[in-house]
């Protein structure tokens, strides 16, 4: 939910703006115990690492030193809640990849993780995958992802409801709110 991805960002991913009021409901509940994180890319295309330097040849105006810096920023509506919200950059899809995210969710004693955001497809597949792996209970805010392909979003829905029914709930902002007690 970063700029990048907002309408006129240079990936921008078309539902954001809808699902926008039903992250900012997640993370108005409770603001400390959110964890925003957000995909940063590299400096430079030479400076990614493996195959991702073939993604940058395509995408080289994302890089760093192409970009300017306000594209990185939490869209506008979540970013006044950083802190208390947490912030974690990471420059792969999954949001586990760095070891940060891990490390934080076992200091604060977390077994169960509320997903919201984008994309449901790429950066939300990776990490609900290894959250997965790594034994979380998994709860997807269904009106609150986002992807830019409805195909894909529609797809990933099924997969994540049918194929991981037993690892993965997924529920309406509005039931998860009516459940979560802070």
């Amino acid at each position: 939910m970063q700029n990048l991805f907002a309408p006129g960002g240079p990936w921008a991913t078309p539902w954001m703006e809808r699902v926008a009021p039903f992250v900012a409901a997640l993370v108005e509940h409770a603001p400390e115990r959110t964890i925003f994180t957000r995909f940063i890319p590299p400096q430079t295309k030479e400076s990614a690492r493996g195959i991702w330097k073939l993604y940058y040849e395509k995408w080289e105006c994302v890089t760093g030193d192409r970009l300017a810096p306000h594209w990185l920023n939490l869209i506008p509506a979540l970013a006044r809640h950083a802190p208390p919200a947490a912030l974690i950059d990471r420059q792969t899809y999954c949001a586990f990849g760095s070891g940060q995210l891990d490390a934080l969710l076992k200091q604060k004693h977390v077994n169960t993780l509320v997903v919201s955001g984008g994309e449901t497809d790429v950066c939300v597949l990776a990490t609900v995958l290894a959250a997965i792996d790594r034994g979380y209970r998994l709860i997807l805010a269904q009106d609150a992802l986002c992807s830019s392909s409805d195909q894909s979003h529609d797809a990933l829905m099924n997969l994540y409801t049918q194929r991981f029914d037993i690892q993965i709930e997924v529920a309406s902002t509005d039931e998860i709110l009516g459940c979560w007690q802070v």
